[in-house]
C-alpha cells in the first residue's frame, strides 16, 4: 500500500559532508588518517547512509559506540574497520569475534573475557587499549596500566592494534588540562612500547583536538561533530569552514486567521497582539523540536525568518506569518539548516537551548525520514 508521508523531513546534504571531511583531512598531518565517528546514528544523520558516503569519499576507518550500532553497519554490508568505543560487555565476546569488530580495552576483566573467547575459537581479536590521560571517565590510569602490562603481554588471544585516549577540554583553546593530557598520553604510550608492545594505530584527537591541538605521534584522528557541520565550541567559529549537513523542514498544514487577543497553544502563553495569520506545521517535541523553542524558535519561509508563537506541542508548532507575502498551505519551512541563503544553524540552536550541537543533531527523531542529496 502506498501513501503520502507527513510533510516533515530532513534533507542530508552529502556534498556538505564531503566538504567537511575535506576540512578534517586538511587538519591531519601527512601520517594520519581519519577515523570517522558515526556513533548515535551518525549524530542523527543516518549511520548506514553516512558511512557509505564516507566510504565513497575514501574513508576506511569508522567508530561507533555500541555493538548494536556496529552490527547495523555490518548487516548493511560495511566491512571496513569498526572500532566500538563503548567496549565489549559480558556475553558479547563471541559476536565481536564473529563479525570482526574491534572493541576498546579499558579494564582487565574485559581483557580476560576476550582472550578466553579468542583462544577457545583458536583465533585472535584486535583491540585498542584505552587509557585515561585526564578525562576521568574510562580507561587505564597510569598506575593501573603499569600493573597490567606484564599480564597483557601474556594474553595471546589479543592483538593490541591501537592505543588511545580522549581529551576533556580540547574545545578550550588555552586549556592547561589538554597540555597535561597530551603529556600523560605520550608517557603512557612510551610505557606500552617499553613493555614490548607496538600498537599500529595511535589516536587522541577528537574534533576539537584535531582543529586546535597537534599530536604528531598519532596515526588516526577522530572527527565527529565537524563532519556534520557543528563547531566543537563557539571558539572555533573562525578556525573552521564548515557547511550544515542536516536541514530540517516541514510544510504548512493549516493557515489560521486569528483576531487580536486570541490565545495560542497550551496555556495561552502567547496572545495575538493584533489580527494575525498563523501557520501550523506538523512537527513537535516528539520529533526533537525542543519545547524550549516555545515563543522563541524561528523558521525560514519565503526568504525571511518567522517566529514560533505559543507552546511547542508534541506534534505541532505554530508560526506567525502575518507579514509574509503570498504564503500558502503546503509552503516549505526550514527550521534547521539553510534555505534561500538564510541559515538557522545547529550551533545557533545550541546557544538558544544552552546545550551543544552534538545534542541538537542527535535529538532529531527517527520518525522524521531522512532524504539524502547525492554529490553532483
Amino acid at each position: 500500500m502506498t501513501y503520502s508521508a507527513r510533510p516533515t523531513w530532513v534533507d542530508i546534504d552529502l556534498s556538505a559532508l564531503q566538504h567537511n571531511l575535506q576540512q578534517a583531512l586538511n587538519l591531519c598531518s601527512s601520517n594520519q588518517r581519519v577515523l570517522a565517528v558515526v556513533k548515535a546514528d551518525a549524530y542523527g544523520h543516518g549511520a548506514v547512509q553516512v558511512t557509505r558516503a564516507l566510504q565513497r569519499f575514501g574513508v576506511r576507518d569508522f567508530a561507533v559506540a555500541t555493538l548494536e550500532e556496529a552490527l547495523e553497519l555490518r548487516q548493511a554490508g560495511i566491512g571496513d574497520n569498526l572500532l566500538i568505543l563503548g567496549g565489549c560487555f559480558p556475553g558479547q565476546e563471541a559476536v565481536f569475534l564473529e563479525f570482526n569488530l574491534m572493541p576498546i580495552l579499558m579494564d582487565t576483566a574485559t581483557a580476560a573475557r576476550l582472550n578466553a573467547e579468542a583462544l577457545r575459537r583458536k583465533r585472535q581479536i584486535k583491540v585498542h587499549l584505552k587509557v585515561d590521560s585526564g578525562m576521568g571517565r574510562v580507561g587505564f590510569l597510569p598506575a593501573q596500566l603499569q600493573e597490567f602490562l606484564p599480564q597483557l603481554r601474556q594474553l595471546d588471544g589479543l592483538i593490541i592494534e591501537g592505543f588511545m585516549s580522549h581529551l576533556a577540554c580540547a574545545d578550550e583553546l588555552d586549556s592547561v588540562v589538554t597540555h597535561t593530557q597530551q603529556d600523560q598520553f605520550l608517557m603512557m604510550l612510551q610505557m606500552v612500547r617499553d613493555a614490548g608492545l607496538q600498537p599500529r594505530e595511535v589516536h587522541l584527537n577528537n574534533s576539537a583536538g584535531l582543529s586546535a591541538w597537534g599530536c604528531p605521534d598519532c596515526t588516526l584522528s577522530r572527527p565527529g561533530i565537524i563532519l556534520y557541520g557543528g563547531l566543537p565550541s563557539p571558539a572555533f567559529s573562525t578556525r573552521l569552514d564548515l557547511q550544515p549537513v542536516m536541514h530540517l523542514r516541514s510544510c504548512i498544514a493549516q493557515l489560521r486567521s486569528l483576531p487580536a487577543g486570541s490565545g495560542i497553544s497550551y496555556g495561552h502563553s502567547y496572545h495575538a497582539h493584533d489580527n494575525m495569520l498563523i501557520a501550523v506545521l506538523p512537527i513537535g517535541y516528539a520529533d526533537g523540536y525542543n519545547r524550549l523553542f516555545s515563543n522563541r524558535g524561528q523558521g525560514i519561509l519565503r526568504g525571511q525568518k518567522v517566529p514560533v508563537v505559543g507552546k511547542v506541542c508534541m506534534d505541532w508548532i505554530m508560526l506567525d506569518v502575518s507579514y509574509v507575502t503570498g504564503v500558502e498551505i503546503g509552503d516549505c519551512v526550514t527550521l534547521l539548516g539553510s534555505m534561500d541563503d538564510i541559515s538557522i544553524t545547529g550551533d545557533g540552536w545550541a546557544e538558544q537551548l544552552n546545550t551543544i550541537p552534538y545534542e541538537v543533531f542527535c535529538r532529531i527523531g527517527n520518525r522524521i525520514p531522512r532524504r539524502y542529496q547525492s554529490v553532483p
